[in-house]
Parts: structure tokens; sequence; C-alpha cells
């Protein structure tokens, strides 16, 4: 189908929902459903949400944006236990994950697939307003959640972090002023057990606190190994947080919160689907007329006898259960000549967060506010890409992050404007560290054959001994490598944003932030005890040489970096300083002819700051910086509150004009053929409809859909593929971009006796095929699949407890939603299969 048509479409049922919502009768707004406990002679109406998107509090129906937001109730009976979960509520929102275990969130198309732990997003995430930039600061458990609110479309002007796709805000459980609790307790399948407990406790009339903490835990993994049948894909998680308010005067609130969460779990194991083209024996390599030699060096395990070949033409994956990693044998230090890489898959990450907000109220309506975080982040993990019986690619993970950030503002009213000004202030320190082991990789195999046979050149001398290395030695070189990033990161800004009502029914809302980022990073691949040594002084020195015509370059030492930069002809550290600033703007026209609806329209600018990868860089240039990406996002839409204060819909045309997007791609290297970097895309596009609909069927029964409708494109863009041929990806979709998203869910809730109630929920998603990678290549194929959860439940009416079972995936449908490519498989992660238990909350 052709751009024009298809925008066409969007438009035309953009504004077909434009003309029926303004033909309806006049209401008010929705947002979470009322209680089932409502007084017989009231009228059937939605209740109200309050969200804090334009950083104030206002019904969620008044605010000139497209927004999703999901008070305790509704996150409770669909059971969104973390934000992956949001996806079944929230269509435009997805979530992938590299084989680091780093998660790729995309709104609206919009992502940045990387596998680093360093890299920031294009979806801004927050707790209670404090930017949690580093997506994988969310991997710990969720509970006492009062609302989420997901900001679709680039958010630049009101909060520090700037983004291109859009934030989620979650907002915590505040202390109060009633002494209450709850205990809650799960079980379920795979040995899962969940415990939960909540307390407040008012402290005296100007003080209160409250204290969580929540475990999640399974003793059985989801995961099974093909040949040896052991599990893998348990959870071991604990997270906890105590808040404290103060009111020290009338006018003066104090907000302190700690938030930590820690992970024993195991990381996650993938599915290998194919060989790579360069390691499939049976694949004629580009411009030649045979197969590509690594095939050559294919694995075989010496007990089993079992080659990778034949394990990866013979175990395709068929549910989701399926998978196989490289047995403790094959990568630890007994018999290898290397240091191995020891110990269980799994994680051993913790997390700590400190917020303090302190607003004070000046006696003429001015707010001024203190919004001040730090959170901390220590991740060590080891990882197993290949998803086969060989170490084909193990990982020693380690990193740590520092976040600071201080935002402060003055609010208030002037005549009929609403206004707010501000500034911003963030800086990060970030150690991102991993040691890779390619102790059965075919292409390092490959490499280390072609240094022995040149064991005999006069630059195959040891510059530590002075004696050459042997012939072994040099066989068994090019196993174990280490990649380090070093990043100082600061950001500083200063804004304003104004509501001006211009008359009674028209308002129009500005608002602008200049920025100024920075980025020190200092980085490289490096040697471990010698073991690149012999590949690099011998193989690496003699082909730079050839290649690039100079005198061959200074010989590595022990544990220096290998990463070659051609401009000096040597081996050391890349080091890179990113400095840009930037102007975000938004300009929002909000028409309200009646009561019942609201019209909008928008033309906003957005970016997200540079980004430099952590690779197992050969070259300098795979570690150079993507520079800032821009987004200029228009958007129209309605919300429209319908059949008597039944029916909430709302629904955006949009259209994002992409600058510079940042994307994982190659270069062209006359050794290795293609090598990883980040590049920047001149432009690209996005557009799409965006629409959901709330609705109260009955006193007992309400119904929350959505639907999104996106299309993707890449413009003009010359780079190289995977062989390092030249390619231009004009008319590529971005990826995990699926056309079409849909979600459905139905809440029941019932008094059934004086004393019982009935809840009950089910909840659908279902989106179209989209694609990881090569858009032409089937491998990189998601597809398209359907979600389905659900529960039931009963209640006290006088809500002291509740008991309930539960099920998500109850299809047992098998999907994946990444596929990646490293060493010598693809690779694919699949989603959870069917799981079920039952809860247990008694509350005082």
């Amino acid at each position: 189908m052709t751009k024009t048509p298809r925008i066409r479409r969007y438009a035309l049922l953009g504004a077909s929902l434009c003309v029926l919502a303004s033909q309806m009768p006049a209401i008010a707004q929705d947002g979470e459903a009322a209680p089932a406990e409502a007084p017989a002679d009231s009228s059937l109406k939605l209740g109200s949400i309050v969200v804090t998107a334009q950083r104030r509090e206002e019904s969620i129906n008044d605010v000139p944006m497209s927004i999703q937001a999901f008070g305790e109730d509704t996150l409770d009976a669909l059971r969104v236990d973390s934000v992956d979960d949001l996806q079944n509520v929230v269509p435009s929102f997805s979530v992938s994950q590299s084989y680091q275990g780093v998660p790729t969130y995309t709104l609206r198309g919009i992502g940045f697939n990387t596998i680093n732990v360093s890299a920031t997003s294009t979806v801004g995430t927050y707790v209670d307003e404090v930017a949690y930039p580093y997506p994988f600061m969310n991997s710990g458990p969720v509970f006492d959640i009062q609302r989420v609110e997901v900001l679709k479309g680039p958010q630049g002007t009101l909060f520090g972090r700037n983004t291109t796709a859009g934030l989620i805000n979650m907002v915590t459980n505040k202390p109060s002023d009633e002494f209450e609790g709850s205990v809650t307790a799960d079980v379920g399948n795979y040995d899962t057990w969940n415990l939960e407990g909540i307390l407040n406790v008012p402290i005296s009339d100007r003080a209160q606190a409250r204290f969580g903490i929540r475990s999640e835990n399974s003793d059985e993994g989801w995961q099974k190994s093909i040949t040896s049948g052991q599990d893998r894909g348990t959870k071991d998680k604990l997270g906890f947080r105590a808040a404290l308010a103060l009111q020290p005067t009338d006018n003066l609130d104090v907000d302190i919160s700690y938030n930590g969460w820690r992970s024993k779990s195991d990381t996650t194991g993938g599915q290998a689907i194919a060989l790579t083209p360069n390691t499939d024996p049976t694949f004629i390599v580009p411009g030649t007329n045979g197969p590509s030699t690594t095939s050559l060096f294919n694995a075989v395990d010496p007990i089993t006898g079992l080659s990778l070949v034949d394990f990866v033409n013979n175990n395709f994956p068929t549910s989701a259960e399926q998978t196989d990693w490289a047995p403790n044998y094959a990568r630890t230090t007994a018999g290898i000549g290397v240091n191995g890489i020891d110990g269980p898959l799994e994680e051993d990450t913790k997390f700590d967060a400190l917020k303090l907000s302190v607003r004070y109220g000046f006696d003429n309506g001015l707010n001024l506010v203190s919004l001040t975080g730090y959170n901390k982040l220590d991740r060590e993990a080891v990882l197993d890409f290949s998803s086969a019986p060989f170490a084909i690619l193990v990982q020693d993970v380690d990193a740590e992050i520092k976040s600071f950030s201080q935002e402060l503002r003055l609010e208030g009213e002037t005549g009929k404007a609403n206004w707010l000004v501000g500034a911003y202030y963030g800086k990060d320190e970030t150690t991102d560290t991993n040691r890779t082991l390619l102790l059965d990789n075919a292409n390092s195999s490959y490499v280390s054959t072609i240094a022995a046979t040149l064991a005999a050149s006069p630059l195959n001398v040891d510059p530590e001994t002075g004696a050459p290395y042997s012939v072994l030695e040099l066989l068994n070189s090019f196993q174990t490598y280490r990649d380090t990033g070093e990043f100082e990161t600061t950001t500083w800004s200063i804004f304003a944003n104004a509501d001006w009502e211009l008359t009674p029914e028209f308002s129009l809302t500005t608002g602008i932030r200049y920025t100024e980022d920075s980025q020190d990073y200092v980085g490289c691949s490096a040697d471990v005890n010698g073991s690149m040594q012999p590949n690099v002084n011998v193989f690496n020195r003699t082909y730079f040489a050839l290649i690039y015509q100079t005198a061959p370059a200074a010989p590595l030492l022990e544990n220096g970096c290998n990463t070659f930069d051609v401009a000096t002809n040597s081996f050391g550290s890349v080091s890179s300083e990113t400095k840009e600033d930037n102007v975000s703007w938004r300009v929002v026209g909000n028409w309200t002819p009646t009561d019942n609806l609201v019209l909008f329209a928008s033309a906003t600018q957005g970016y997200k700051s540079a980004s430099t990868p952590v690779n197992a860089a050969s070259k300098s240039e795979q570690n150079a910086p993507a520079t800032q990406e821009g987004l200029l996002a228009y958007e129209v839409g309605f919300k429209a509150s319908l059949l008597d204060q039944r029916m909430q819909a709302n629904a955006a045309l949009f259209y994002y004009d992409y600058e510079d997007k940042q994307l994982s791609a190659f270069f062209a290297d006359p050794i290795y053929k293609a090598l990883a970097r980040l590049q920047n895309v001149p432009t690209a596009e996005a557009y799409g409809l965006d629409a959901e609909v709330t609705y109260l069927i009955s006193e007992e029964l309400t119904a929350i859909g959505g639907l999104t409708l996106l299309h993707t494109e890449i413009g003009d863009f010359d780079t190289v593929d995977s062989f390092g041929l030249p390619t231009n990806r004009q008319g590529d979709p971005f990826l995990y971009s699926p056309e079409s998203v849909a979600s459905l869910a139905l809440l029941y809730d019932r008094p059934v006796t004086t004393e019982l109630g009935l809840r009950a929920s089910v909840s659908g998603r279902w989106q179209s095929e989209s694609t990881a990678g090569q858009p032409n290549d089937p491998l990189y194929d998601i597809d398209s699949y359907g979600l389905l959860n659900g529960s039931i439940g009963i209640y006290s009416l006088n809500n002291n407890w509740d008991l309930s079972v539960w099920g998500k995936n109850l299809t047992d449908e098998y999907y994946w939603q990444q596929i990646t490519t490293n060493a010598n498989v693809v690779v694919r992660y699949a989603g959870m299969p069917r799981t079920f238990g039952a809860s247990l909350t008694y509350r005082f």
C-alpha cells in the first residue's frame, strides 16, 4: 500500500470519529470505573482519574495530550505487575529484550534497540516524577502503585530528561493520616510464591509514614534444556519502599522516599533458530562460488559428539520452554587454557533510589517546588547468548550507574494564565563492562587458525618475554576479551510552560526548554591476562599494516586495549567528548465547544541525547557516538464523553518527522567484513491513529478497548549490510513496530450477598507481524500473536480481604518479542508460556 492512501485512510477514520463525537450528548469525563457498591439511585457514570501530565493535578480528559492512565484498582484487577505488563492495556507500547537482558521500550514505533545497560531510552520512565533514565532500573517488583500514566509523543518541555517517544510515570501511594495495612500472598505454577506487605502509620498530625515490601519467587524455571532437561528461568526478586510525609507548617510539604530492589533471578535463555550465513556450511557467500570457510570451524562437543550444525538444524523451537546453554564444564577454567566464566546463569543485581520533594506555598498563591533524586544500580550477571550447548558467546556482565537529578520550579496563576518556570540538572556516572568467552565460536577459531599460519612472521614476538608465541598459543588466542565503557554524562536545562485561557472555550498551551547535554566517554575492547595478545600481535598487526600500507603498530601489552585506531596506527582506548544543545518546544490549541467534547491540535519538537555504544570493538569507529536525534510531532485529536457519562472515547492522529534517528548498524571492515556500530539515520517518519474507549456497560461491567494503527519508514540511508556490502535502507520499517495492535479488557464487579462480592476480569491483546532486523529476511519476522489473561475472585464488601485465581497467556500462545544475531547463531527470545495461580489479600 502506498503512503498517500494509508495517510488518507487514517485521516478519514480520525475525522469520522471527531464528527461522531461532536454529535453526542454532553457529559463529563472518565477514568476509573465506579465502585460496584454505589448507591442504587445513582446514575451510571464513569469515575474520574486525576493525572499530573502537566506537572499539576487535573482530570485526564482536560489535558490536551494523548494519555492513557490506570488507577490502582484497574492495575490490580488486570494484574499489571511490571512495566512490561503495560503492553496489555496500552496498544501503542511494546517491550522487547536484548540478549544482555536490557529492555527496549517502543511507543508508537519510536524505540532504540541496544544491548547496553548504559543506554538511555526513547521512552522515559519516572517514579513520582523522578527520572529512572536507564530502562534496567525498572526491573524490580512493581507494587503499591496509585496510578500509572503513559504520555505519548515527545515530552521535552515539562520533564527533565528529553525523550522522543513519550514517557511512563508511576505514581506510588503516599503516606496518609489513617493507620492501615495489607498482606498479600500468591502461589502459582513453576513453584511460584510471592509475598507483599504494606503498612501506613500516622506518626502525628504533621507526619505520616508508609512502608512496603514485596518478594517474587519461582523455584522452578519455565525454560528447559533440550539436551540435559535442566530448567532455567527461576525468579528471585525482593523490592522494598519507605516513605515519610511531613507538613512542618501549613505552607510546607516535604516528601522523602527510598525505593530499592534486589534480584538473583536467572538470566533468560534464547532459542537458536538458524546459523548465521558465515557459519552455515550450505550458504554461498555473495561474490564467491563457495561456502564461507568460517563454517569449517563449527563447534563439536568432545563429550557428546554433538555438532553445532546438527543441533541447530534438528532442534527448531516449537514452544516457549525450549532452549539450551553451554554446560558448566564447557565454559569453566579446567582444560581450556584461558580464564573461563564460572557460576550460575543468573543476576546478582541491586538498585537503590532516594527522592526528596519539597513544596512551599506562598500566601500569594505561588508554589516553589524542589525535586531531588539519586539512583544507584549495581549489576552483575552471567549470560549465555548462543541458546545451544556450546560456549559460543558467554558473558560476565558488570555495570554500575549513579544518577543524580535536581529540579527547581515555580508555579503560579496570573490572570487567565496558569504557568511554571524552572531549571533542571542531572549527572550520571556509568561503568558498563562485560567479559566475553568465545571458546566454541567459529569466527574466532577461524581467525586464530590464520594467525597460526603466521608463526614464522617477524612480528611473532611476545613483547613481555621477547620469545615467539607457539602455534598452540596462536590457536588458543582470541577466546576471551573484555569490553568496557566509562561515561560521565551531564544535562542541564531551563524551561517554561503556560496555559492561556483566551476564551471560555479555547485555550493555548505553550512550552519551551533549552537543554545542554554533554557526555565524556572512554572505552575499548581489551586483552584479559594475555588472551588476545598472540592474535592481535601477529594477525591484526600483519593485516592492518598490509591493508593500510603502514608500519606495524606497536604490540599489545597484557591487559591493554586491543581496539585499533587507523588515524594513529595504534591499539588503545577510545575517547570522545560530545556536547550538544537543543530547544524543545510545544504548542497546543485546546477547544471545548461543549462540555462533553475536547478537541486539540499540537506541534511538538523533542530530542533524545547522544548515545555511545559498548561494543566488541576491533576498530575505534565502532565506539563512535551517535549524535542527538530529533522528532517533530504533529497531532490532532479529541476526547469525548458519551452516552450520558457512561463512555469515554479518545482518539488522535499523529505524524512524526524524524531527524538523525539513532540506529544499530554496521560498517565495512577489510578483515572482519562488517562490524557493529551506532549510526544516525538522516530522515525517517511515522504516522498513525491511536484510540481508546472506556464504556460502563452496566453497573457491574466495564470495557476498556484500545487500537493503534501505525506506519513507519526509514528515509534515504546509505549504510552496509551484515556482509559489509553497500546497501540503502530506504523504505524499511522501524523495528518492533507492528502496523496494527488492539486490546480489550472487561472488568466485572458486583455484590453477590450482603457480605461478599464477585470480581472478574479478562484482557486480550493482539498485534500484527513486525520485524526485529532485516525486513526482507523471514528469520527476523515477529509473527502476529494474541494474548489472553484473566482472573476471578470473591471479596468482602467491607474490603477486609479478597481471594482470586488468575492466569496469564491462558491459551499458551507461543510468541516471541525479540530476534537477534551475534557470533554463529540467530536467536529469538520467547514470551512466557501459560502461568496461573491464586492470590489472597488481607487488609487491616
